[in-house]
């Protein structure tokens, strides 16, 4: 069982604010990857939804962004997961690392362990567990990225769900100053400044991932508790996606 992460103990009080999908201000980056990978979604389901509160603020991210860039704009990666897509990306993630380093995925050996272990950093398990539920299954946590008004991304220094050190937020900060490498820390900071001053935490491992009133939020922010458990319909399929 992968170990529990420093926010699990925070309690929740989540008052049943709805997901929303996403208004068209706020650029979907499609097809979305993990659909392509043919995750089990289900009918009906989108991953292009956020709790009300949590995409207020996105705007106001936005907002901020284009106040300092006018020809930016915030281009979402993902957002709300349910749980069998969670545990289908935990093994897809563990497998492709695996297969990255020329292990078999299927063995049991020290390698591999260490490998799961890698991944456990960025891939928080599938827990139906409702005091302890992933960040994306709640609502409240978004990837997400810097584009050009076109919707291009722009380049960030290492790809969106990588797996090392490169995806830290502060990865290239000993960078030379003018070289690709120090814009790269550029943007990330600034992404991250926008987030935060409209009410964001980051995760500590991912220059990608920020959240509003989960448990990680909380965690950062010292507050006393989260404001959103896991949302309605994330459980669905838990069951037969965990094995």
């Amino acid at each position: 069982m992968p170990p529990l992460r420093p926010w699990s103990p925070i309690p929740i009080a989540d008052g049943g604010e709805p997901l929303d999908d996403l208004p068209p201000s706020l650029w979907r980056l499609e097809p979305h990857p993990y659909q392509a990978l043919g995750a089990p979604y289900g009918a009906g389901a989108s991953p292009f939804r956020l709790r009300r509160g949590v995409i207020e603020r996105l705007e106001r991210a936005q907002e901020r962004l284009q106040q300092q860039r006018p020809q930016w704009r915030l281009a979402i990666f993902d957002a709300w997961r349910p749980l069998v897509v969670q545990a289908f990306m935990v093994r897809h993630a563990f497998r492709e690392a695996c297969r990255e380093r020329g292990l078999d995925p299927d063995a049991f050996g020290l390698p591999q362990q260490a490998v799961a272990a890698e991944v456990d950093r960025f891939w928080a398990p599938p827990s139906a567990d409702p005091a302890t539920p992933p960040p994306h299954s709640t609502g409240a946590a978004v990837d997400l990225t810097l584009a050009e008004a076109s919707g291009r991304p722009l380049a960030m220094g290492g790809a969106i769900d990588a797996i090392g050190a490169l995806s830290e937020p502060d990865h290239y900060a000993g960078a030379a100053p003018g070289s690709e490498a120090a814009d790269w820390h550029e943007r990330r900071r600034l992404l991250a400044a926008v987030m935060e001053a409209s009410g964001f935490a980051q995760h500590p491992n991912e220059w990608w991932h920020f959240s509003h009133g989960d448990q990680l939020w909380a965690w950062r922010r010292g507050e006393p508790r989260a404001l959103y458990g896991a949302a309605a319909g994330a459980v669905a399929g838990a069951a037969e996606g965990a094995g």
